[in-house]
């Protein structure tokens, strides 16, 4: 089983224990602007700014909970609606990844489930770094998957370009040099990325892409040590347990 089949799971026992279910309740859930989503950041190269990603916001009974998304959509229904969605769609997996943000918030069993905005984004990889600094010695490589532009120039400042790697699915990024690290292919170089770092931060995103249970199948198998970056998965983390760096979410 899956981590989002997992988190599901626990989900709906969480939903049947709180008798949500029986209450007639509705779950929104739109497409957020890019002022809306991360606010007015001095930098221009974040995704959500470069229209790469759309954020995605479900409230829930006056609480909120948002999934970074590339398949948008807007919806009104129940929350057993929502539990029926199939997850084969990156639109399907965003909209329950982003509602049980917004019930777990709600029941205050989940943190930070909501981006943080303006300058909080670089300010935020400034703590994950220093956490780092505090927390690991003798790092040799850290490996990234998921393209952050403020962490991954963070990490190049403290560290040096030639301590990093890093890992993407688009398709424009793949072969570029980034504050001196080369993008490499997230299709194919997750493998070596992992097998070479000593630490490894990945995108909460890659819940909702799909890509999250390979990804960390590979990190078990190198028995690495990881940390998943972003306020997408803060639910399911709470849920499942599962290390977060995440200092600026609200």
């Amino acid at each position: 089983m899956g981590v989002l089949e997992k988190a599901k799971e626990r989900f709906e026992e969480i939903i049947i224990e709180n008798q949500l279910l029986d209450q007639a309740i509705m779950i929104n859930a739109r497409g957020l602007s890019t002022e809306e989503a991360i606010g007015n950041p001095k930098r221009g190269d974040f995704p959500l700014i470069q229209g790469q990603e759309v954020m995605i916001q479900a409230e829930f009974n006056g609480s909120y909970g948002q999934s970074f998304t590339d398949h948008p959509g807007n919806f009104k229904g129940s929350l057993q609606e929502v539990i029926d969605l199939s997850l084969d769609n990156n639109y399907h997996r965003a909209l329950l990844v982003a509602t049980i943000n917004a019930v777990l918030r709600n029941l205050d069993l989940a943190e930070k489930t909501v981006h943080c905005k303006d300058e909080e984004p670089e300010l935020c990889a400034c703590e994950i770094v220093m956490w780092i600094e505090n927390n690991f010695n003798n790092i040799d490589k850290i490996g990234i998957i998921g393209y952050q532009p403020a962490i991954l120039e963070e990490c190049t400042k403290v560290f040096g370009a030639e301590k990093i790697t890093i890992t993407d699915l688009n398709q424009e990024k793949i072969g570029i040099k980034s504050f001196g690290v080369e993008v490499w292919d997230g299709r194919k170089d997750n493998e070596r990325l992992i097998r070479e770092a000593d630490l490894i931060l990945f995108t909460g995103s890659s819940i909702i892409n799909g890509s999250i249970d390979d990804i960390l199948d590979i990190i078990n198998s190198y028995n690495k040590d990881y940390f998943i970056f972003g306020n997408t998965i803060s639910g399911v983390v709470s849920l499942l347990e599962l290390p977060q760096l995440c200092f600026y979410g609200r």
